[in-house]
């Protein structure tokens, strides 16, 4: 397949999948915040408006990787990855308001509820609506992050996550909803501290996904044992005697490496170039077809 027709295509996947997801929260937070509403259920009206981050952020994920998978152009000689970078960044900063909006709401509800405050019980169509947004937003987990993976795209995954927090979100409200019709009215604080417990795993998703686009956005080198990878795929070329000076980093979701690398100095110019050529299609076979190379061949004198 050629070059084009794989970011065509990663595009494409990367479109696809955040649509689905996007059709099914314009439901989903429609259903939940009027069954919220008709329920008498606070837990789940803050759930529903909750699903609306998810909103957000497809439409950042769906403008993001576009960008992304355009051509390199004057503007942007290494292309636009770091677009998708800058979407996922978005996504995972979302997580960290939705995370701290829910443990400061739930931490608020308990202090409420150890003050003596009684909240009225919900009914059934809160509880209908909790079940039906756990099953719905883990089956999107599930088909976002399968997709993300596929085409190695950060901010599909981070998009999956958010798909999985709006579910532990809806397990908390489940869990608080259940007790609230079926165990009384003083066992509603169970809402609350299910979802402060549920907020401190949003935060750590979160986490995890924003350090990995710091380093990128500060241009950190690749990891330890990647960059093993690299220079045993160089130093296997026939006709590498020598290299150093190599340089790595990502690019959304492309690698970029450059290093200077030694021939004989009697090689033919034709020659060395031959050889960088070989050093560039060992890399791109082993880390993707869009991988930026820069070889600088030097002459070795050992």
């Amino acid at each position: 397949m050629s070059l084009i027709k794989e970011k065509k295509q990663r595009v494409g996947e990367a479109s696809h999948v955040t649509a689905v997801g996007f059709a099914a929260n314009i439901s989903l937070t429609a259903f939940k915040i009027f069954a919220g509403i008709t329920g008498k259920s606070s837990a789940m009206v803050a759930d529903g408006v909750h699903s609306l981050s998810d909103l957000a952020t497809d439409i950042v994920v769906f403008i993001s990787v576009r960008i992304a998978g355009r051509d390199k152009d004057k503007t942007h000689r290494y292309g636009h990855g770091k677009f998708e970078t800058f979407g996922t960044m978005i996504v995972s900063l979302a997580l960290v308001l939705v995370g701290a909006g829910i443990l400061v709401s739930g931490m608020q509800k308990i202090l409420s509820a150890l003050s003596g405050e009684i909240i009225p019980p919900p009914s059934i169509i809160a509880l209908s609506a909790a079940l039906l947004s756990i099953f719905t937003k883990e089956a999107l987990f599930w088909y976002t992050v399968k997709c993300g993976k596929k085409i190695d795209s950060q901010a599909v995954i981070a998009n999956a996550w958010h798909h999985r927090s709006d579910a532990l979100s809806s397990v908390a409200t489940t869990i608080g909803i259940s007790g609230a019709i079926f165990l009384g009215e003083r066992w509603t604080v169970l809402d609350p501290v299910a979802g402060v417990v549920v907020s401190i795993f949003i935060l750590k998703i979160a986490y995890d996904l924003i350090v990995p686009c710091i380093k990128e956005l500060l241009e950190n080198a690749l990891p330890e044992d990647t960059e093993n990878d690299i220079m045993n795929a160089i130093s296997g070329v026939e006709g590498v005697r020598a290299f150093h000076n190599l340089k790595t980093r990502k690019i959304g979701s492309v690698v970029a490496i450059e290093a200077h690398v030694k021939v004989d100095r009697m090689l033919s110019v034709e020659q060395s170039h031959n050889i960088a050529t070989q050093i560039e299609i060992a890399l791109r076979e082993q880390f993707g077809s869009d991988t930026h190379t820069g070889i600088h061949i030097e002459p070795y004198y050992g």
